[in-house]
């Protein structure tokens, strides 16, 4: 779907009756009338354009309370579908889904360091092409492309504007994507957009606030309230993977020094491991995953390590608790694969800290959308543009 065709099935209304079929349905006319205060004849009126344009059907008749039963409407799930990109550090992943979020095309490249602006997004294109290629999708059912990118980005213009795990500063992702396919482009942080993923389908409920963080190659986190991204007056709300932790300790990818991500990432851990194993040739070998895969046997010595990193995760996160006092914290990323070693001592290290009793039972969780929260996340980008009003 051409951006100006986008943009043209977007208003407020319209907008706000898509959003209340979206997490109401099924429902009537007459409820959405009644629930978002607008006219009957305008709620028709739309309703019939949204069933025109293919992005609400009409189900089985809903009970009667007295005459005539209601015809019911429903999200037209697979009306519509987005290409959602996780773009970086390592790989470039891309996929196809429909607006409930289920995934049709998926491919996948790694990423060769060094590179440079032009070679990364080329590698973006050929994902995205490949995605269009496989696809038996008409290309005007796609209404826009979401890319999840580490590192900071300027949200309003779609740029990288520092990617420091790839050395890359000012990848003008967004214009050099709308210039290539045509479509509705949105660029996020990927932690930023995990956390919009974790909002939309990860089944939480309605809540205030939420913020999912993501331990793996870094850390970073986002932070949703009510409904919407934080962002921060430059773009870089939600990057606690570089809070200070120890102003005399390793020097992290950003250039300062003890960063909270260089004790929990996965090469954190590794690294703390490295330091307490005697037998240098396994020291030489050891990865975060390996620090798992070895905790999995019964080695005391690794399971102490991750719930050591589990400790530590735990008061990073209830710093952030006294600082937004979130309803909920979700957790993904690969180093909380760890989960059984890592979990408990989390909660505990937020029990033993937090500042009042309700703050010790601020709700944590692992995702349930696995590998493919940023992904989804990259997804929900686009849905928010045509769900919510503007």
């Amino acid at each position: 779907m051409q951006r100006g065709s986008f943009q043209l099935m977007k208003s407020v209304n319209k907008s706000n009756i898509l959003n209340k079929i979206r997490t109401s349905e099924p429902i009537s006319r007459a409820q959405i009338a009644k629930e978002t205060k607008l006219t009957p004849p305008t709620v028709s009126s739309i309703v019939k354009e949204l069933i025109e344009q293919g992005l609400v059907r009409e189900s089985n008749l809903g009970e009667s309370k007295g005459g005539r039963k209601p015809t019911m409407l429903h999200i037209n799930n697979d009306g519509f579908y987005v290409i959602g990109v996780d773009a970086g550090p390592e790989t470039v992943e891309c996929i196809l889904a429909d607006l409930s979020g289920e995934i049709y095309e998926r491919t996948f490249s790694k990423l060769k360091k060094p590179i440079t602006n032009n070679q990364f997004i080329t590698i973006l294109k050929e994902n995205i092409y490949k995605i269009l290629k496989t696809s038996t999708t008409k290309p005007d059912k796609i209404i826009g492309i979401g890319v999840a990118m580490h590192g900071v980005v300027d949200v309003e213009t779609g740029t990288s504007l520092n990617a420091p795990n790839l050395n890359l500063k000012n990848i003008p992702i967004k214009t050099r994507l709308e210039e290539e396919f045509n479509l509705t482009i949105k660029v996020e942080n990927d932690a930023r957009a995990m956390a919009l993923g974790e909002s939309w389908f990860g089944g939480h409920g309605d809540l205030d606030s939420m913020v999912a963080v993501n331990i793996g190659r870094g850390v970073g986190s986002g932070m949703v309230v009510n409904g919407k991204l934080y962002h921060g007056d430059q773009d870089i709300a939600g990057e606690i993977g570089h809070m200070t932790i120890d102003i005399h300790g390793k020097v992290c990818e950003c250039g300062n020094r003890g960063c909270f991500q260089t004790f929990v990432s996965g090469e954190g851990v590794a690294e703390r491991a490295r330091k307490k194993v005697q037998d240098i040739d396994v020291s030489d070998t050891l990865t975060g995953k390996k620090v798992f895969e070895l905790a999995q046997t019964g080695n005391d010595t690794y399971i102490d390590i991750l719930k050591e990193t589990g400790t530590i995760i735990g008061i990073g996160l209830t710093n952030l608790i006294h600082l937004f006092n979130p309803s909920k914290i979700v957790l993904g990323g690969g180093v909380m694969k760890s989960e059984k070693f890592i979990l408990p001592m989390i909660k505990q290290a937020i029990e033993e800290r937090a500042l009042t009793p309700k703050a010790k039972e601020t709700e944590v969780a692992i995702t349930s959308l696995g590998e493919d929260a940023t992904l989804l996340g990259a997804v929900s980008l686009l849905l928010v543009e045509l769900f919510e009003a503007v």
